[in-house]
């Protein structure tokens, strides 16, 4: 659910504005009104603040990088002493050092490259040469355009062939200027020794610049961190500037934030305590969306949050989806994996890791382990444990699971009968939202159609079961009981205060536009026993695998076997882990989120505090 907010508005004397921004940072509970879009040009120090932390993230993720790459290492605890920005400077000047050795590296490579065709001679001896006046001259050309009478005319000298180029020297006065038709090749300053004796140089200074910087990263990663918490308050503060209004010869300043109601004495306290005038209390008008959001669930909902925010937070005046999704996401994620075996050691593997992890991402842990539950139950009801078809093995201990197992037929009609009770469930929560935010007048197209749906959808199985329920007396007043009243919602009642005939026109609209698209979304659902049936096809084929390559040798055929049922099972828990987590995402932010109605557009909620 969304918690309630309210809004204030403050009204402080400028000399004690400051300490009254830190009384509602220790508060920790006013998230401040934006007014400002963007940053603004006179913003300067804000523009140098959030420059500073965007190179500190850079610095920090990089730091973080080469520590997982070390081995063994124990990270310095933050030291009161040092300065985590001065790392910054420190970091780029050798960051500079190094991408000036990379350059200078690529530079030396290339011309080795290109002098190791003429082998490693003295230029001393081919300056001399050109002082006496005899010039050497370096040329390449093609195997088929080098012509013999060059040897003579030029005194040219083959030194070597590189695929298909010969790479050649001519001997000639220094005065000529008569030269073979070739490329004139450039050679380098350096000899090829001095040039390897320069490279092992660079590779040297190149290892000792990262060794600095992995010394960095070991001493001043958590200084950094906590500097980077410090700028972040700075940040804020600087932002609260932006959204404050100045009057009365900017004499006083006003401000404005939202609250949680169950905040609200938490607030008053602090504002008593600096002596700030204040008017609030005021809960958002219906069509006022600013407000930001705070989402209040249970246990369960509360893991799913940041699935839904992947999406969009929901705005203030709208239903959070969070608790009605959650279930269906874990089923949906059960259905699409398909497996017991996997939904098993995903469950294992989660529980295990959540004993080691941070308390921070022990919440990811545990809503990664309720969908490893939920694939434990929808593989027993698909009847695949890790690949093997248990539905048709003929083992004692599954006949007590076996009357709730599905076959691929079954499961098929099992997945378009969740797709409908997820698509009906979602116009339920649309037709109630639209109650709470509009009363039930605008509500009457949402019931008739559930009416219509729901109405039909029972009538179709009381007349297929075999039992006769209802008499065909009976049977007609229900179906003219069914189509009279939600006729009558969809056509004529659809929009108040309107001319019927226009509503009836918006009713023929409106009902084309709801056959196309549940038949559509209903179909989507198909996916839940596709992906399923993949995953299980795809282990089986790997189980077969390991049976038939296996060669027929003691010990050898068994690890033979081991090594393919690793190897291929661990491939499928990936892809059909991907599919299941990706898969149940579109049903839910397509499918659901739309038969629901979900608007979005809110804004989370973040309260001018210190960081933790």
């Amino acid at each position: 659910m969304v918690e309630k907010m309210k809004k204030y508005s403050f009204l402080i004397y400028y000399k004690t504005y400051n300490e009254f921004l830190e009384s509602i940072k220790q508060a920790g509970v006013v998230h401040i009104v934006e007014k400002q879009k963007g940053v603004p040009e006179d913003a300067t120090d804000l523009k140098e603040q959030l420059a500073l932390d965007f190179a500190m993230k850079n610095v920090i993720k990089e730091f973080k990088r080469r520590l997982t790459m070390l081995k063994n290492v124990s990270v310095l605890p933050f030291d009161k002493e040092k300065n985590g920005i001065n790392v910054i400077a420190e970091y780029e000047q050798l960051k500079s050092i190094e991408e000036q050795l990379a350059t200078q590296r690529q530079i030396l490579l290339r011309e080795i490259d290109n002098m190791s065709v003429w082998g490693d001679f003295d230029l001393n001896l081919v300056k001399k040469l050109e002082e006496e006046g005899i010039k050497i001259n370096f040329y390449s050309c093609r195997d088929r355009e080098f012509q013999n009478e060059w040897i003579e005319k030029y005194d040219a000298v083959e030194v070597a062939k590189k695929g298909s180029f010969v790479y050649f020297i001519t001997v000639s006065p220094i005065d000529v200027k008569e030269e073979p038709e070739a490329e004139r090749m450039k050679i380098s300053e350096k000899s090829l020794q001095q040039l390897k004796i320069a490279l092992r140089e660079n590779e040297k200074n190149t290892s000792d610049v990262h060794d600095k910087i992995n010394e960095m990263s070991i001493n001043h990663l958590n200084n950094l961190i906590e500097a980077q918490k410090h700028l972040h308050e700075k940040i804020d503060i600087s932002k609260v500037h932006l959204q404050t209004e100045k009057i009365a010869d900017e004499k006083l300043i006003l401000l404005e934030g939202w609250v949680p109601e169950i905040n609200e004495n938490e607030l008053i306290e602090a504002c008593k305590s600096q002596d700030v005038l204040y008017i609030g209390g005021i809960l958002p008008e219906k069509d006022d969306k600013s407000a930001p959001i705070l989402l209040k669930n249970n246990k369960l909902a509360r893991l799913y949050e940041p699935i839904g925010e992947l999406y969009e937070m929901p705005n203030y005046h709208e239903f959070d989806l969070t608790p009605f999704f959650a279930p269906f996401f874990m089923f949906f994620f059960g259905l699409c994996l398909g497996d017991t075996g996997y939904g098993l050691l995903i469950l294992i593997a989660t529980l295990y890791a959540r004993k080691k992890v941070k308390p921070s991402l022990k919440p990811m842990i545990s809503l990664a382990a309720t969908c490893g539950a939920a694939a434990v139950v929808c593989g027993m009801i698909g009847g695949t444990l890790f690949g093997i078809p248990l539905i048709k093995m003929d083992w004692a201990w599954l006949n007590v699971f076996k009357g709730i197992m599905l076959d691929d037929k079954k499961m098929f009609y099992f997945a378009l009968i969740v797709g409908i009770v997820h698509i009906l469930y979602g116009m339920i929560i649309r037709a109630c939202g639209v109650v709470r935010r509009y009363g039930w007048a605008h509500s009457l197209e949402r019931w008739g159609w559930l009416i219509l749906l729901i109405g039909g959808g029972s009538w179709y199985i009381l007349t297929n079961s075999n039992k006769m329920i209802f008499t065909p007396e009976i049977t007609k007043y229900f179906i003219i009981f069914v189509l009279g009243i939600s006729g009558l919602f969809i056509f004529l009642l659809n929009t108040p205060k309107r001319n019927p005939l226009i509503n009836i026109g918006v009713g023929l609209w409106n009902s084309f536009n709801m056959v196309t698209s549940i038949i559509g979304d209903v179909l989507s659902y198909i996916r839940l026993f596709a992906l399923g049936l993949c995953g299980s096809v795809m282990g089986l084929v790997f189980n077969d695998l390991a049976m038939k390559l296996s060669p027929d040798v003691p010990v050898i055929g068994h690890l033979v076997m081991l090594i393919i049922l690793l190897v291929g099972h661990s491939i499928n828990i990936f892809i059909s882990g991907l599919g299941a987590f990706v898969h149940p995402l579109r049903l839910t932010f397509v499918e659901f989120y739309k038969n629901a109605g979900f608007e979005g557009g809110g804004k989370k909620y973040k309260p001018l505090k210190n960081q933790a």
